[in-house]
């Protein structure tokens, strides 16, 4: 408000927050059609394109940029010659155009949330969206033709998905607080709540995390794998181009294809890695035993498609999801969170009952929240090129949730057994939580138990120098109270702390 003058100062009012919204998830629809229009533009220019032109191009931009927001496209083509009139379903989703609105979103979501007030986000993110449906509906009537034909509401509902996801998970990592997006303080319920209610979740956060990191990982080994089979194969990669004699134009677009996929095939990849494998069209289907004999795409990636016959040891290859599963479990050990095992320590007598049946329980939840992301995201990489015989490409979500998860399970079972070594800790330590509830901070639990471990070895060793000497400050000994302290985690003598 300008105070030197009677009316307001146009410069200095706000935009109103939806209007914001519209502005900037509009933003990100425009720039990217314009993103995958000037690629298509670029090979048009080269003359990739022949008979395209420059009305095609555009059209053929907003067919891709429907498919990669999850669009499916229905084709209808005319082969001539008599020959009947070829249909079918186009849903094989570029992944990798699709991580383009959603990190064009992320960044939208963050500027919103620095322009709300706690509790207001709502309503710059659902007019948003709702421009965003409107602009995908809108897309779908322009560019649908006689070959290419789109669902006006498919295509205002599947682009929400990219957009909307972005857009939230942008504005929680600026705001760090659902408080601050929903207007809900979800601590503050927490608060009230009892303590085993407190502790199942903040077990069952770490849970997820836990799972989440495994598929992390997991997708991290089938793009190693990936980049591996590619590496190996490059001869026969280069070979495909060859054969193709496309020229320059040709190869660029075909290059561009295969990029836009490059995520689907690491998906394809760890699937390949779990056992589960994956298909290649109709009747051929790639796994560690081999792949079966049949017609594939003339596609430069698939040259690094594994041979039809395998050695025995490539079985060894289904390690490397279990590897994913010892890493979540070892960060799910280093986290502190696990209050099961405190819940059962306090319920259950035994400790050689609980310490097993806690890990086992925990790896398999891990391994329940791995394998259905890992599934989500098969179901992302699978889909069909609509004709011939190429109706079934990329792995099964079940077969992916069941090998996947299996593997995480064991692995994080393990990595939480194994763990305690690693951190040069008691593996069977008695749970420290008791019915004052478990440490605010685990890192300074852990820090604690490291310390009393070093003063007991420190203890130990000096009464093995002197036996039968009485040792200052060594705490209980058979038959003394078992609640005395054992010693000062800070006493002379000690070795330093790590």
């Amino acid at each position: 408000m300008n105070s030197s003058s009677s009316s307001p100062d146009r410069r200095d009012v706000p935009m109103p927050l939806w209007l914001q919204g519209v502005v900037e998830l509009g933003s990100v629809a425009v720039v990217s059609y314009l993103l995958v229009l000037l690629t298509v533009l670029m090979v048009w220019l080269a003359d990739g394109f022949d008979t395209l032109g420059l009305t095609g191009g555009i059209v053929l931009s907003g067919h891709v940029w429907l498919l990669a927001h999850l669009t499916p496209l229905q084709v209808a083509l005319d082969p001539g010659a008599g020959l009947p009139r070829t249909t079918g379903m186009v849903d094989l989703v570029p992944l990798g155009l699709t991580l383009i609105p959603f990190a064009l979103a992320w960044r939208a979501g963050r500027r919103l949330a620095r322009a709300c007030w706690e509790g207001q986000f709502w309503q710059p993110y659902l007019s948003g969206l709702a421009v965003y449906s409107a602009a995908g509906a809108l897309a779908a009537l322009l560019v649908s033709t006689g070959e290419v034909s789109v669902s006006p509401a498919a295509a205002a509902v599947f682009p929400l998905l990219p957009a909307a996801l972005g857009a939230f998970v942008g504005a929680y990592r600026a705001s760090r607080s659902l408080s601050g997006l929903i207007g809900v303080n979800a601590a503050a319920w927490v608060e009230r709540t009892s303590q085993y209610s407190r502790w199942a979740g903040s077990y069952v956060w770490a849970v997820l995390r836990a799972g989440f990191l495994a598929a992390v990982a997991g997708v991290g080994i089938g793009a190693g794998l990936l980049a591996a089979a590619l590496v190996w194969n490059w001869n026969d990669v280069v070979t495909v181009y060859q054969r193709l004699g496309t020229g320059v134009p040709g190869d660029t677009a075909l290059t561009g294809l295969q990029l836009g996929y490059l995520p689907n095939l690491a998906v394809y990849a760890l699937a390949w890695a779990t056992g589960a494998g994956f298909d290649v069209g109709t009747g051929v289907h790639a796994s560690p035993l081999g792949t079966s004999p049949g017609p594939v795409p003339l596609l430069p990636a698939l040259a690094a498609l594994p041979p039809a016959e395998l050695p025995a040891w490539s079985l060894v290859v289904v390690v490397l999801p279990v590897l994913a599963g010892v890493l979540a479990g070892w960060w799910f050990l280093r986290e502190g969170e696990n209050h099961l095992d405190d819940w059962m320590a306090i319920r259950l007598p035994g400790r050689w009952l609980t310490f097993p049946l806690s890990t086992a329980l925990t790896g398999l939840f891990t391994g329940a929240v791995a394998g259905v992301l890992a599934m989500l995201l098969s179901w992302l990489a699978h889909g069909s090129l609509g004709l011939g015989r190429l109706t079934d490409i990329g792995p099964h979500g079940p077969d992916v949730l069941l090998w996947f998860g299996a593997e995480v399970a064991v692995g994080a079972t393990v990595g939480y057994v194994l763990g305690p070594w690693l951190e040069h800790e008691p593996p069977f330590a008695p749970s420290r939580g008791g019915a004052e509830g478990a440490p605010a901070d685990p890192r300074e639990a852990r820090r604690r138990r490291r310390s009393e471990a070093a003063a007991r070895r420190a203890m130990r060793s000096a009464g093995r120098r002197a036996p039968g000497a009485a040792q200052p400050g060594a705490g209980p000994v058979a038959g003394e109270p078992a609640g005395e302290p054992v010693a000062s985690p800070g006493t002379a003598g000690d070795p330093p702390e790590r």
